[in-house]
């Protein structure tokens, strides 16, 4: 079956995620698409690496691992992330991602 939702794809049971996110939001949340990509609101603001860091973490939460397994992948300083989660143990229901195919 393919992936029609363009913010995300499987690699080797990895998951790799384009984000638009929001820094210094009220809470850290999914927000739904934006484009090709997964919006993310994050309360952590945009200074010295802190909301990266609370997105890790947000992240992590989420999906059932600890942050170390969430990879900044590209956009350090930027709203336009791509996220590696490794192995994610859970897929959040609101998201309605597929689970890796094995083809």
């Amino acid at each position: 079956m393919s992936n029609n939702t363009p913010w995300y794809r499987w690699q080797n049971g990895d998951l790799l995620l384009d984000l638009q996110v929001q820094p210094g939001a009220r809470d850290d949340a999914f927000a739904g698409p934006y484009g090709d990509r997964l919006r993310l609101r994050i309360a952590g603001p945009p200074v010295d690496g802190r909301a990266n860091q609370r997105l890790q973490r947000f992240l992590g939460q989420a999906f059932g691992v600890a942050p170390g397994r969430v990879e900044l992948r590209r956009g350090l300083a930027s709203r336009r992330k791509q996220v590696l989660i490794r192995q994610p143990a859970v897929l959040p229901e609101a998201l309605a991602i597929g689970p890796a195919s094995d083809s």
